[in-house]
């Protein structure tokens, strides 16, 4: 399913969930695309916990076309019936060239579409939806088989769709843009860097442009993005199934203490780690 998106597991039994990556063109900008779908008919609503990236989010739904910020706390989405959405993840800072306005605007908010695309949104959402729609709902694209092959030719079509819009305001590379992304990737991918003055540090900018920038371009501070980082890996162990050494744990992460990760956890995502570990 990815880094979080919580209780995976009981997740996958409810709706599938296929990636891809974009085009040349666009791979300066989008991260991937994510198509989730799910046949639900006959069941209860399933309700979906996500907990966010400091990434923007282009969303194309039944109800509409959106722009998602960064959102600061958990993210919750009901899925009933039969039904899918189609999403572009943007990398951190690569949406920023598109918008052309500090991103920190977007933060804990969501944009119509057409505030940036224009009336076209409506019609890409429009194929998009009716593109996945159409085979999923007959039966020729089960919830199952999506990404395994059988959804191949419909996502590519969104696909196509989703870029064709994209391309028609795309801008120019913005080399902060590219700068911001390795710098949150930086932090994603190690545990050790875990205070802003490391991060000073190793990119050669002081604290404060660190703090100017990523408002800017991410639309949160570097210490929530660090401190999202660590929650992400948290809740990941606490979903593995296996017993985890929570005190360990906390030092592998730069806390202060298992005290400190406990109380950051459960701030977060409602509940202390270990009861959370402990839910069926």
């Amino acid at each position: 399913m990815g880094r979080g998106v919580l209780r995976p597991d009981l997740a996958a039994t409810h709706f599938r969930l296929a990636r891809h990556s974009p085009s040349d063109a666009l791979a300066p900008f989008v991260d991937y695309y994510w198509i989730p779908r799910w046949d639900l008919r006959g069941q209860p609503p399933y309700q979906q916990t996500i907990l966010p990236h400091p990434n923007v989010n282009l969303v194309f739904e039944a109800g509409g076309a959106g722009i998602f910020g960064v959102d600061r706390r958990l993210f919750t989405r009901t899925l009933s019936g039969l039904g899918l959405a189609f999403g572009v993840r943007f990398t951190a800072g690569g949406f920023r060239p598109f918008w052309q306005a500090p991103i920190s605007q977007l933060t804990d908010r969501v944009a119509p579409a057409a505030r940036l695309f224009g009336p076209r949104a409506e019609k890409a959402r429009q194929a998009i939806i009716d593109r996945g729609a159409g085979d999923y709902a007959a039966g020729d694209c089960g919830a199952g088989d999506c990404g395994a092959g059988d959804c191949s030719a419909d996502d590519a079509r969104m696909i196509g769709h989703a870029e064709a819009l994209l391309g028609s305001v795309l801008p120019e590379r913005d080399p902060l843009a590219e700068q911001v992304a390795a710098l949150v990737s930086g932090i994603t991918d190690d545990p050790g860097l875990r205070r802003v003055d490391q991060l000073s540090a190793t990119s050669g900018l002081t604290a404060r442009t660190l703090q100017r920038l990523f408002a800017d371009y991410v639309g949160v501070s570097p210490k929530w993005v660090m401190r999202r980082a660590r929650l992400h890996e948290a809740a990941e162990r606490a979903d593995s199934g296996e017993a985890v050494d929570w005190a360990g744990l906390a030092s592998d992460l730069c806390y202060a203490d298992q005290a400190h990760l406990t109380r950051d956890f459960t701030v977060t995502i409602g509940v202390p780690p270990s009861r959370y570990a402990a839910a069926p």
